[in-house]
């Protein structure tokens, strides 16, 4: 039976989460309402409970914007945060939400990059559909429930948000935009899809498609990891349109040089075999 996406649960949750960010209101009040307003196509949509995962590594200025945006987003959910040791005010921030039923922290004690706090963050989550984001802002939460429907509509098993399926992307920088290409290209032929966006934050699985995936990879390298390992397992991929908002290193970008050359041996890893 199909219902309503919005239910009541989603204004109780965003109440709570933002009064214990209640000295941070003026970064994260002006900017909801849009995200309780999702166009009402995308909103009728099953009572499926839809983990979102959030892998944080000293994220102070964005992470409480990022999950107040997520909480005022308009279907049922949980929030399950992994703080990878971070060493800015990030913990301090997290600890705020600390026993909160529909928010699970997970601190860690080392560093141990995204693609660990990702598979402790997959290994937490509770809901039939698993979506991950990126706490940078740079990927925008209102795109999540677009996201949604072809699995909830059962057209597919994965979900893609891409970056380059329309002229909403606004990288300027050629670099970024060549090794983007440059990776979903060697991904494409060494797993036989046709993606634009292969290292894409959003990722929109199935619970059922990541318990089977049995990932390894702890930096970046998870990205191909997945996408591979998702080909070889024959599940069915789709990709939807997101907006993007890309930072500089300057603004606390993380993945590098070293990243690209181990992501090309992911690829060719994981296109070869498990």
């Amino acid at each position: 039976m199909t219902t309503t996406f919005y239910t009541p649960s989603a204004d109780l949750q965003l109440n709570v989460i933002l009064q214990r960010f209640e000295s941070l209101e003026s970064l994260v009040h002006d900017e909801l309402e849009q995200y309780q307003n999702t166009p009402t196509a995308e909103r009728q949509l099953t009572e499926t409970l839809v983990s979102v995962v959030i892998p944080v590594y000293n994220e102070e200025k964005s992470v409480a914007r990022v999950i107040s945006r997520i909480a005022a987003l308009p279907f049922r959910k949980e929030i399950v945060v992994i703080d990878d040791c971070s060493t800015d005010e990030t913990r301090k921030i997290l600890q705020r939400l600390e026993g909160l039923d529909d928010v699970r922290l997970i601190f860690k004690n080392k560093n141990e990059g995204k693609g660990a706090a990702l598979r402790d963050g997959f290994a937490a989550a509770r809901g039939e559909i698993v979506v991950v984001q990126d706490a940078d802002l740079e990927y925008d939460p209102q795109d999540i429930p677009s996201l949604l429907v072809p699995i909830l509509n059962d057209e597919a098993d994965v979900v893609y948000g891409s970056r380059y399926l329309d002229d909403r992307c606004l990288d300027g920088s050629a670099i970024h935009r060549f090794g983007n290409w440059l990776l979903t290209t060697s991904s494409n032929i060494f797993n036989g899809v046709k993606l634009t966006d292969m290292e894409t934050c959003y990722k929109v699985f199935r619970r059922s498609v990541l318990t089977d995936l049995n990932l390894k990879q702890s930096r970046f390298g998870i990205e191909p990891e997945i996408t591979a390992k998702i080909a070889r397992r024959g599940y069915r991929m789709t990709e939807r349109p997101i907006s993007y908002q890309p930072r500089g290193y300057k603004d606390g970008k993380k993945i590098g040089v070293k990243d690209l050359f181990k992501a090309v041996y992911c690829i060719v890893r994981y296109g070869i075999c498990d």
